[in-house]
């Protein structure tokens, strides 16, 4: 697994692929920028007018439940549908399902239209994909969820769905349904910056442009996690973003090897 990554960076790089994503005006400047500081090409667009065309042209689709409004509710179920009909891997973002039943039901909607290639979602998310009857306050993470109970969910779903689970938290949990990953890396500074875990799922979307599974999300995880670790600073949260960028764009593979964290779990032991 640890090979893969520095040839999904590189390939991303070499391409420059264009990644369609519907995501919501609070973290839209940071996943774009962090598209570009990895290589590849964002594109923003969400009028339902015009989304089916852009996500035709795209590599891969990243859809983010954030923020939601009338017209992003069409334009991901459109860009859902074409990404399938096209072979267009996307992940989708499952934010906020824990606390509205709203999202719930239109996730629900949306698998049942066009299976993600990924879903997305912190430990509070992803157990509420699993557990119907869960609920949460906000769209933060439940602190009481462990590990465990979010590796049971993870793949539970992932083998039902027949996708990828990406569980995001203090340790991220990434799963097919026959293997499972916990990644490591990161910092609570990542948690004191809005839009990270969006950023981290426009990362994810982008590698998947190079290499449409499991593989690809290991690469996102981990280069936020080692780019967080190194932005690391005392002066604020304005220089860590700053610092996060500037890390995103300059990461070498001798850092990834220095830094991973990455364990692979037996996933018969679940």
């Amino acid at each position: 697994m640890q090979q893969a990554i520095p040839d999904i960076r590189k390939t991303v790089k070499q391409n420059q692929p264009l990644i369609h994503c519907i995501t919501n005006p609070i973290s839209i400047n940071q996943c774009a920028n962090a598209i570009l500081a990895i290589g590849a090409r964002p594109m923003m667009a969400e009028h339902p007018k015009e989304v089916s065309e852009i996500t035709r042209t795209a590599r891969s689709l990243m859809l983010n439940l954030g923020n939601i409004t009338d017209a992003r509710v069409e334009s991901i179920l459109i860009s859902a549908k074409i990404a399938r009909e096209q072979n267009i891997p996307f992940l989708l973002d499952a934010v906020g399902i824990a606390c509205s039943t709203l999202r719930r039901e239109y996730v629900k909607e949306l698998l049942n239209t066009a299976m993600p290639t990924v879903i997305k979602g912190n430990y509070s998310e992803i157990q509420a994909l699993y557990r119907d009857s869960y609920h949460s306050s906000g769209v933060d993470a439940d602190s009481r969820l462990d590990i465990h109970t979010i590796d049971h969910a993870a793949i539970s779903i992932a083998r039902n769905l027949q996708t990828i689970i990406m569980a995001s938290g203090k340790v991220d949990i990434v799963t097919d349904g026959n293997r499972l990953y916990h990644i490591h890396n990161g910092t609570p500074q990542l948690s004191q910056i809005t839009g990270t875990g969006c950023l981290q799922g426009a990362l994810c979307a982008s590698y998947l442009s190079a290499k449409p599974g499991i593989e690809a999300v290991i690469t996102g995880c981990t280069v936020l996690g080692i780019c967080g670790e190194l932005a690391q600073t005392d002066l604020g949260t304005g220089t860590f973003l700053c610092g996060l960028l500037d890390a995103l764009s300059t990461l070498k593979d001798a850092e990834i090897e220095r830094y991973l964290k990455l364990e692979e779990i037996n996933i018969e032991k679940i």
